[in-house]
């Protein structure tokens, strides 16, 4: 189905050579005569673009601009300012009032069309629906590279393969990657006083690492290594920063995503604060169990009694003496070292 382009400009010959293009181009094209009359046919129609003059009698392109992003029907449009004014001011107050981008007067045909392209792959990018999980973060950024929007992306990312224990960051440093798990397992975790270190997460294949501190523009607070051998794609910083931050929209879908796991790190946290030992021990086997195997293929938990102990935060010993438990009650096989959940269900609902 054609696209809508809606012309909004004062001049007419100007607004009509405009839809001539578009129409040849292949997309069905609106126009309006003035900006009272853009606003109007906007809100009725609902165009997938909309191609604005600034200077206009009546109501001028800011003002057309103003009115559509305090509609709640029309605040999505993507809106682009033809225009022959170029003055830095006029650039920036357009896009502070949340203009998408700018052709100027003369413009070349080939300039408008990519613009209308460029706007309608971010379109439905944005409109996709993207879990609240990794793997939907993932699948964002991949089909907002693959749009073609993010033109600083070069798209040749360096690989690099680590190994088990090996530093993948440090507590204090400052980010320069954001980094993307192909292969392998990581764990992010904190340093106390007393030497004892506390998992504060668990990374899996999918998943992005060391975007907080990347947002923020702190240093990590945390340390990441390598709990089994990885292969790690390393984004640049400040390409990581330019998809994020030169694009508005693209940044409020990345924070609605990456929340989630916010929300969850503090409900391990309140766990970890009010649960009683038996109950953190049985999350910490069911969030393990959750996130390393997310085929469901298997129950079997490959990971160490140490780590277990510092993603619960209690000391080894009693790690111990609650799995002991855990397996006299058929909850939990142990055969080899290694730990098989015979009963998920109960374990995920345990009273106490």
């Amino acid at each position: 189905m054609a696209k809508t382009i809606l012309v909004i400009d004062d001049n007419n010959d100007l607004r009509e050579n405009t839809a001539e293009i578009l129409d040849l181009a292949g997309y069905k094209t609106l126009t309006a005569e003035n900006g009272k009359r853009g606003v109007e046919v906007a809100t009725k129609e609902k165009p997938d673009v909309i191609v604005c003059d600034i200077m206009m009698p009546e109501l001028d392109g800011y003002g057309v601009l103003h009115l559509l992003r305090k509609n709640a029907d029309t605040q999505n449009i993507p809106f682009i300012f033809l225009t022959a004014k170029t003055e830095r001011s006029d650039f920036r107050k357009g896009m502070e009032m949340g203009a998408d981008d700018y052709v100027t007067k003369p413009f070349e045909d080939i300039e408008l069309l990519n613009a209308i392209e460029v706007r309608l792959k971010k379109s439905e990018v944005l409109q996709q629906n993207y879990a609240s999980t990794p793997q939907g973060l993932a699948q964002f950024v991949k089909d907002v590279k693959d749009s073609g929007l993010l033109k600083q992306l070069s798209g040749q990312y360096a690989l690099e393969n680590f190994h088990k224990k090996q530093t993948l960051y440090s507590e204090g440093k400052r980010p320069r990657f954001l980094y993307y798990l192909v292969s392998g397992k990581v764990k992010a975790f904190k340093g106390h006083e007393d030497g004892k270190e506390y998992i504060t997460d668990l990374f899996s294949a999918s998943d992005f690492i060391g975007y907080t501190a990347l947002i923020e523009d702190k240093n990590y607070d945390d340390s990441a290594s390598i709990l089994e051998d990885a292969e790690i794609m390393q984004i640049p910083r400040d390409e990581f920063l330019g998809m994020i931050y030169n694009d508005i929209n693209i940044a409020a879908k990345f924070i609605r995503i990456v929340t989630q796991n916010v929300k969850e790190k503090e409900e391990r946290l309140l766990s970890l604060a009010y649960s009683s030992l038996r109950k953190r021990v049985a999350k910490a086997l069911v969030d393990i169990h959750e996130k390393f195997n997310k085929d469901g293929q298997k129950n079997l938990i490959e990971f160490s009694r140490e780590d277990i102990a510092q993603y619960v935060g209690t000391a080894t010993e009693s790690l111990i003496r609650t799995l002991s438990d855990f397996k006299s009650e058929g909850l939990i096989e142990i055969k080899g070292g290694k730990i098989s959940i015979v009963a998920l269900y109960k374990l995920k609902n345990l009273l106490y």
